[in-house]
């Protein structure tokens, strides 16, 4: 079940509320019935925007940091997971190894491996952290925040198996991207569990077969339901062998934004919307907010400054940017303190553990909250109940308003167990 967390919001959604509280039990079994077939990720997290109209996913991160953002009350849920996830995949197991990022200096990071060393310890774990860092040779503490450190490790590799000196795991956790490619470290583990998989890395995954695989779920959850799944799910287009630098690949941008925004048009008139519609552009592969830029109409890009053009050309670990995913922008009107604010769901395994909010006071509704300057507001725990009420008024009970942030949640973990099934090179194929 999805936690009782108190949101910000208190307006409309009312028809979608209604719908998803009143449809609850068949929810569920739903979910149920799906996490028969398919394995969720080890953890995850989503990016919610809610525009009253629609409430959908803009990302779906694979290896979440952030789990510092959680309240200690939330603690609790999190070990439960963390138990009923290491159960499923190695009972027996006793040592787990979590191998960071390599920006192991940023001390909110450093306090996000803290909190999920201390979530497996408490799930009954001994934990260690090792570095895919090949200039750490030699342990070194790194300081956090509040006082206390963390050790980190140089990894030591054995034919078949990755552990640290006198640690043998059954267990490697990623917390490590792979933006910057696989690492040879990493590679032919067929002993131990390395979760999630290698093809989970952004070296490999592309939010396009994210979004493909989300569409699928969405008419699955929409025909369930009996809604219109737009209300649901983000449109998108992809464009390959971009080049902002150099201008290359701009046309298949343009047609794709223009075709986009008058898919989006058609569908506000539709719904009597009397918004501007928009597109986020921004890399088809990797996170940490870089390369993204709101497009209201094709012209812009005509017009686009060095600074945008730099902006656009790399990603995280200053990898070159050339495929793009076009995403159909779902606004945000939900507001903390009066900035702008959008909801974080954070899983693992198959359970919604807790979430908070990115808030942003220099950006508009229409814009990335991914960015220097945004800061995170954790949820509260409204009351002992986890559950939400299901004869509350609709747009007056704020405990509905993040159980249904917990569905759109699972949706997208959902696919993204979709698609990791469909791009395992591993896999056996049946005919």
């Amino acid at each position: 079940m999805v936690p009782h967390l108190i949101t910000a919001l208190t307006g409309p959604i009312n028809e979608l509320e209604q719908r998803i509280l009143e449809s609850m039990p068949a929810i569920e079994r739903w979910f149920r019935l799906e996490w028969m077939e398919h394995t969720p990720p080890f953890y995850t997290s989503v990016d919610v925007r809610n525009a009253g109209f629609k409430l959908a996913p803009v990302d779906t991160n694979l290896f979440p940091g952030g789990f510092n953002n959680l309240t200690e009350q939330m603690l609790p849920l999190a070990v439960q997971a963390a138990m009923a996830a290491i159960e499923k995949i190695c009972p027996e197991a006793k040592n787990l190894l979590l191998i960071p990022e390599k920006h192991t200096r940023n001390s909110f990071y450093l306090s996000n491996v803290a909190r999920l060393m201390q979530i497996f310890h408490q799930a009954g774990l001994n934990v260690r952290l090792g570095s895919l860092d090949e200039a750490v040779t030699e342990p070194v503490k790194l300081p956090l925040p509040d006082g206390g450190e963390l050790l980190l490790e140089p990894l030591l590799r054995t034919p078949r198996r990755l552990g640290l000196k006198d640690f043998d795991p059954c267990t490697i956790l990623l917390n490590n991207d792979l933006s910057a490619g696989i690492p040879k470290v990493l590679e032919n583990l067929h002993e131990q569990y390395l979760l999630p998989p290698l093809h989970a890395g952004w070296a490999v995954r592309r939010k396009t077969q994210h979004f493909q695989a989300y569409e699928e779920v969405a008419k699955k959850f929409a025909k369930l339901l009996g809604m219109d799944p737009w209300l649901i799910n983000p449109m998108f287009a992809h464009c390959g062998k971009v080049n902002f630098q150099e201008g290359e690949g701009l046309d298949c941008v343009r047609s794709n934004v223009e075709t986009l925004l008058a898919k989006i048009r058609r569908k506000y008139k539709e719904y009597g919307i009397n918004e501007k519609p928009f597109v986020i552009v921004k890399a088809d592969n990797g996170t940490y907010g870089m390369g993204i830029m709101t497009v209201r109409d094709a012209k812009d890009l005509d017009e686009i400054n060095r600074r945008t053009r730099n902006k656009m050309s790399t990603t995280k670990d200053g990898q070159e940017l050339s495929e793009l995913i076009i995403q159909e922008g779902v606004p945000t009107y939900e507001r903390v303190q009066e900035a702008v604010a959008e909801p974080v769901v954070y899983m693992i395994d198959r359970y919604v553990v807790g979430g908070f909010y990115r808030v942003h006071a220099e950006r508009g509704v229409d814009e990335n909250l991914n960015s220097p300057g945004a800061h995170f507001v954790p949820l509260a725990f409204a009351e002992p109940s986890h559950l939400p009420r299901p004869g509350a008024k609709p747009g007056a009970s704020a405990p509905n308003r993040f159980y249904m942030y917990g569905v759109i949640a699972r949706l997208a973990m959902l696919a993204a167990s979709y698609e990791l099934e469909a791009h395992d090179p591993d896999a056996e194929i049946y005919e």
